[in-house]
């Protein structure tokens, strides 16, 4: 490995360095023309873009949208994991437009609640883009734009100039707008660098399962990618399995990945991926990151004994990305904590008041963070309740411990009972150690005893059994005595997301409803 230096976008003294002329597309696209951008694997056979050709690619677009938007106008992104995906970011980053990355897998009624509270102008799309969209908005093929003509001028933007609308996920209710400005790729760069051992050692190439409609698939990879210098593998899975995910990392020469939890829980559960030769490709990454949710003691040992390596779990949300990140390669992974403050941001864990404290609290960043967006869209009133006094709050509870960041649990979806406060993640994370819970998801249940119980909803291995009561006493020798799931529901499937995340609220509310029919 090579000599560490400041992490990209921070000096020294880990002070943000942003310049007052400040374009995100010029920021990615600032490498030589033959160097390699991305690798193509999203429609057949390897294809192998250059930046020059991105460039062309881009400015073909921006030339294109100089007829039909202006500086400011959101313009909706419609496209899977592509070069061309990459393109359109860039197009509308660089004539100084805002855009909107809305998710393939969206029906009809999420893409027209975004589309609608974004005013969007334009889409851009592909041909099955444009059958989705229908009657909300008209579809511009970007295949259809040439890449003759003289090369677009960047606009004249600042890091405080707004250049992307991205919604978040909606577990904790309507999905809201959090608007970021450009400097939000610079804010990104050292969360990156650091959960990948320090990303653009030779060789280095990478890739996520995880779309590029989402933050983590747009920011943690694609965007710090070609910032970096790092060759990024553009890939659609329409179902993920360890068959093609193996497949992506032989054809791109994958080296650095960034899993989210659920894809590493569907490796780890397939018995011929386990151990045998079948997972022989994923020993030559180098760097395996994972954010999302938490991972427990158990993940972590599979990743080391099966991949080859230490995975690096990082930390941040929609609003402000990228905080905390554990890095193998610096400080010792610590099961049960999500890592450390990434350099630049700096993260607490606050009281009520708004004050540090040493115990449990509300996970925290301090204004100034360069990934912290600028407002909700149209929503001042939940910007304003985002933040406690200079601290951008999470929603997210948790505490430090020797530098570490211990995540507990979604402020919400924190248990009492009993008189005590018991975060769901740590039962879940024993739960998954078993060998026969393939998923899981734990709420607190209304109980006029306790306050809340402590229920688990369990999704078993493929041909394994278990009772509840074996889950019972397999928690209540691992953790403490008093949070032990009291209930325990095996269930064919839980509710998630389409980033594949719990939704524990669905959860809570079948809880809830069980209490009242009861």
């Amino acid at each position: 490995m090579t000599a560490v230096q400041p992490p990209p976008g921070l000096d020294a003294a880990a002070r943000w360095i942003l310049p007052a002329d400040l374009n995100m597309a010029r920021q990615a696209l600032d490498h030589a023309p033959d160097k390699l951008a991305i690798i193509d694997l999203s429609a057949g056979p390897r294809q192998d873009v250059t930046f020059g050709q991105l460039q062309e690619m881009v400015d073909g677009l921006a030339r294109y949208l100089h007829t039909r938007v202006g500086p400011g106008d959101r313009v909706g992104v419609l496209l899977g994991q592509s070069p061309w995906c990459a393109a359109a970011h860039l197009a509308i980053w660089k004539i100084g437009a805002i855009s909107v990355p809305l998710f393939k897998l969206f029906q009809y009624d999420a893409l027209a609640s975004r589309i609608g509270d974004a005013g969007v102008t334009l889409v851009l799309t592909d041909e099955d883009g444009r059958t989705q969209l229908a009657d909300l908005a008209e579809g511009a093929l970007a295949v259809e734009v040439g890449r003759e003509g003289s090369p677009v001028p960047f606009a004249e933007t600042t890091a405080e100039t707004p250049a992307i609308l991205i919604y978040t996920s909606g577990t904790t209710g309507k999905p809201k707008g959090a608007l970021h400005g450009h400097r939000v790729l610079t804010g990104h760069l050292p969360g990156v660098w650091m959960s990948h051992d320090h990303l653009g050692q030779p060789g280095d190439c990478l890739w996520t399962p995880a779309d590029w409609a989402w933050i983590g698939g747009l920011f943690d990879v694609a965007m710090p990618g070609l910032a970096l210098g790092v060759p990024v593998v553009a890939a659609r899975l329409e179902k993920f399995s360890s068959d093609a995910c193996l497949d992506v990392i032989a054809q791109g020469d994958v080296r650095n990945v960034f899993f989210p939890p659920t894809a590493l829980r569907m490796l780890k559960a397939e018995p011929s991926f386990a151990l045998g030769s079948a997972g022989q490709g994923l020993r030559l990454l180098r760097s395996v990151a994972s954010g999302g949710e938490p991972l427990g003691a158990e993940m972590l040992a599979w990743g080391r004994q099966a991949l080859g390596v230490t995975i690096n779990e990082f930390y941040g949300q929609t609003e402000c990305n990228m905080v905390v990140s554990s890095c193998g390669a610096v400080f010792p992974v610590r099961p049960g904590a999500i890592g450390k403050p990434v350099p630049g941001h700096d993260v607490a864990v606050i009281d009520a008041a708004g004050n540090p404290t040493d115990g449990e609290g509300d996970v925290a960043i301090r204004r100034g963070s360069a990934a912290m967006m600028l407002e909700y869209w149209n929503r001042p009133d939940a910007t304003a309740e985002k933040f406690r006094g200079d601290w951008l709050v999470t929603g997210d509870r948790g505490v430090l411990e020797d530098g570490y960041v211990r995540f507990l649990g979604r402020e919400d979806d924190v248990i009492t009972s009993g008189g005590y406060r018991i975060g769901p993640a740590e039962i879940e994370d024993c739960l998954l150690t078993h060998p026969a819970v393939a998923t899981v998801g734990v709420v607190g249940k209304p109980d006029p005893l306790r306050t809340e119980i402590v229920k688990a909803y369990v999704v078993l291995k493929p041909g394994v059994e278990t009772s509840g009561a074996e889950l019972q006493a397999y928690v209540k020798t691992r953790l403490a005595s008093y949070s032990y799931p009291r209930e325990v529901e095996f269930l064919d499937a839980l509710p998630m997301t389409v980033t594949g995340k719990v939704i524990r609220k669905d959860l809570k509310r079948r809880a809830a409803a069980e209490r009242a029919g009861a």
